[in-house]
């Protein structure tokens, strides 16, 4: 089994450990591919898993809804969110713009300790790829973006990558083009270099493109047009 390198999340006033547990394990399981989108989250289930109560279960599923992970719905429970093709887009434009922001600062404040954390991510991302354990290596390569916000060292940075690479994970599940890798080591490696470097230009650049190449192996089809709702009712 690969050993898991999760990246800490910033903590929340008001959360139990429980709570957040059942938090982290949800954005986990959707990380890897194991709670695709649409997928039903009964209380009941979470309840026995846990062995906690509704209440504290209920409050796990409201951060993982403001986090827009899950979308709860009245009446009828929680599932894991399906963004539409416009919020892809919309995602990892945002991203693209956040972690442009990110490298200057991770080369900023770069140390032996955090260069040794980031090639032990890459190691750890290689060691899942040989070993055939797809789950491991989707998961491993959103928390190396994880590890780069951390290692920013600004905590309002850190919180909107972990919503955001949670939900691009949901995006890859929806739309990937199945058999395409959609995080590549050898780019992880290639950013390592230019850190280590100081290499700020390129190493921009490099993340702008890496993700680009991401987002085009979706398969997001045509912009969606929509409808006012007179033309929605229109003829009938």
């Amino acid at each position: 089994m690969t050993q898991s390198t999760s990246t800490p999340r910033p903590a929340v006033r008001g959360s139990s450990a429980v709570d957040l547990r059942i938090h982290g394990a949800v954005v986990n399981a959707v990380m890897s591919h194991r709670l695709p989108p649409g997928t039903r989250l009964a209380e009941a289930e979470l309840c026995e898993l846990y062995q906690v109560s509704r209440t504290t279960v209920r409050k796990a599923l409201q951060r993982l809804a403001h986090d827009h992970i899950v979308v709860l719905r009245p009446n009828r429970g929680a599932v894991v969110a399906s963004p539409s093709p416009q919020e892809a887009r919309d995602i990892f434009t945002t991203r693209r713009a956040l972690e442009r922001t990110v490298l200057p600062l991770v080369i900023e404040h770069r140390t032996p300790a955090s260069l040794k954390r980031i090639r032990a991510a890459i190691a750890a991302e290689e060691q899942a790829r040989h070993s055939g354990d797809r789950a491991a290596w989707i998961r491993l390569g959103g928390e190396f973006h994880l590890l780069l916000a951390e290692l920013a060292g600004n905590a309002v940075l850190q919180r909107f990558m972990v919503e955001l690479v949670s939900r691009s994970s949901l995006i890859i599940a929806l739309y990937e083009n199945p058999g395409v890798p959609m995080c590549g080591n050898d780019e992880h490696e290639r950013l390592l270099a230019l850190i280590e470097q100081g290499d700020v230009a390129n190493a921009v650049a490099l993340i702008d493109h890496h993700l680009v190449e991401i987002e085009g192996r979706l398969h997001l089809g045509a912009p969606e047009r929509k409808l006012s709702l007179a033309d929605a009712l229109a003829g009938y």
